[in-house]
């Protein structure tokens, strides 16, 4: 599951309303546009980065979740239950 772009890790934004989950692309922006172009409200829309190797493979890092507005003022996803949200799509669509 390795991405095209950077070696150890694949880019990845989720929609937690729709369950959606987009992958590899430089920037999480880019797949936040297609996921936006494609009728996903950026509210829904959490950046993260998949490390396929590791035993904790999801990294909850993106500049897409900087969004004061909604209580995230950092890279991280703050809320748990988003967090939790996201965790399971993941394991619902990625296969280890």
């Amino acid at each position: 599951m390795l991405g095209n772009f950077f070696p150890e890790m694949v880019k990845g934004v989720v929609d937690i309303e729709k369950k959606y989950l987009a992958l590899d692309a430089e920037l999480h922006s880019d797949l936040e546009a297609l996921l936006i172009e494609n009728g996903s409200s950026q509210r829904d829309l959490w950046g993260i980065n998949i490390y396929p190797e590791l035993e904790d493979f999801i990294e909850f890092d993106s500049l897409i979740n900087i969004r004061p507005i909604y209580n995230n003022k950092t890279r991280y996803v703050e809320d748990e239950n988003i967090r939790n949200d996201i965790i399971n799509i993941i394991n619902n669509i990625v296969k280890r």
